[in-house]
């Protein structure tokens, strides 16, 4: 039996970061232990075809967050990245818009305008009708019929699930909020307004893939790193995890970033709430490289066509340097659609999180229960949420914070 004071499970970007953290707060006595043979998760990157593919798909570096950034550039520092504003469209029925299209209806020719205008117009929210707890009546509530039918309801089945009655309302500060003065004065400015999305500017390495960071930040904690080992069972009591290679390690406190039902067995908890771990929901999504070049200055197309297996097209070689082709992103159901496989492709089992109804609750208990026991749920599967990696990073340096 091995001990530690901390042990970290995962080295994504939460558990990286984190690890780090303790570092440069003179902390040594720490292991981080990844199944993968090398550190990143869904932050990864291979060379494909001579450039970086990253196989998590679209990960960037927002700007927004200067604390996590400064953090970050002690790793791989400010000149070794390029600052982009961000360039997203819509294929909507073969036209392209800029997104988000409620405050790019302006784009449209003036029938289609006129015909969003009017669903718009005649949507929930501007009805004073409540608000609804699901995902998919939201969408016609706030965004009316049309924009529901040709864009918000084919690609979020895409992306997420087939059934989209199951996902909540609690998680929408991640999507763009519009209302309908300002999609009026965007069509009658031909210019957008509202709350615009994420990564409205973003760095992304001048001569790497996104992962070259976390390999960075790895190589820093070198002596302290595990790979090509995962966690078979944890207990709360005990605050022991058991390997799958055998190994057993103690620690007085847990930091947990790996899914929480990817455990084969989870102990000293309550078979019910064994039961609401495994009703945690998940989307798996591969990542297609196709070598040709599009003709586009846009870095990723949405693609709400239920025709085409792939919900969105990240074109490379509009951000990532001296690289060419794109690469597809595709729910793991859809991709049986692909008639060739002889394109690099690679498949993330865990890939987001589903927002589901009772996900809140059910994360709610288990997290506080882990607090209890010195188990700390950390970042997008930590915590089950679809948390970007500056988010991430912020809420484990601030989790180190507390803790040391």
């Amino acid at each position: 039996m091995k001990n530690v004071k901390y042990l970290v499970l995962g080295a994504g970007p939460a558990g990286l970061a984190f690890a780090n953290m303790l570092k440069q707060r003179g902390e040594n006595s720490f292991r981080v232990v990844e199944k993968e043979k090398e550190a990143g998760g869904l932050c990864r990157s291979v060379q494909v075809d001579g450039s970086a593919f990253d196989i998590g798909g679209g990960h960037f570096l927002d700007v927004r967050r200067p604390k996590v950034n400064d953090f970050l550039f002690q790793f791989m520092p400010q000149n070794e990245w390029k600052l982009f504003d961000r360039n997203s469209v819509i294929d909507v029925n073969g036209t392209v818009v800029s997104h988000p299209l409620e405050a790019n209806i302006w784009q449209f020719g003036m029938d289609e305008q006129i015909a969003y205008l009017e669903s718009i117009a005649k949507a929930g929210c501007n009805r004073e009708q409540a608000m609804p707890e699901h995902f998919i009546d939201w969408i016609v509530w706030k965004l009316g019929d049309k924009i529901a039918k040709d864009y918000m309801i084919p690609y979020n089945k895409k992306m997420f699930a087939d059934e989209l009655d199951e996902l909540g309302t609690y998680w929408l500060e991640k999507l763009p909020n519009v209302s309908f003065s300002e999609t009026l004065r965007s069509c009658l400015m031909h210019k957008p307004y509202g709350t615009q999305p994420g990564h409205a500017q973003f760095y992304y390495p001048r001569s790497y893939g996104y992962g070259e960071l976390w390999l960075r930040m790895a190589e820093a904690i070198t002596d302290q790193m595990v790979y090509g080992v995962s966690a078979a069972e944890i207990d709360f009591e005990s605050r022991e995890v058991t390997f799958d290679n055998g190994d057993k390690v103690r620690a007085d406190v847990i930091i947990q970033t790996v899914p929480w039902n990817s455990f084969v067995n989870i102990h000293g908890i309550s078979d019910e709430m064994n039961d609401n771990i495994k009703r945690l929901k998940h989307s798996a999504i591969e990542t297609r490289y196709v070598p040709e070049k599009l003709d586009t200055d846009a870095q990723w197309i949405y693609i709400p066509d239920e025709t085409k297996p792939y919900h969105r097209i990240l074109v490379r070689h509009n951000f990532c340097t001296n690289s060419k082709g794109y690469w597809l992103e595709t729910r793991k159901e859809r991709t049986v659609e692909y008639i060739e496989n002889k394109e690099y492709h690679y498949l993330n089992e865990y890939a987001y999180p589903l927002n589901t109804i009772d996900k809140p609750q059910i994360m709610d208990k288990l997290l506080k229960t882990a607090r209890q026991n010195g188990i700390y749920g950390l970042g997008r599967w930590g915590e089950h949420s679809h948390f970007n990696s500056d988010v991430v990073v912020e809420r484990a340096m601030k989790l180190a914070e507390e803790l040391v």
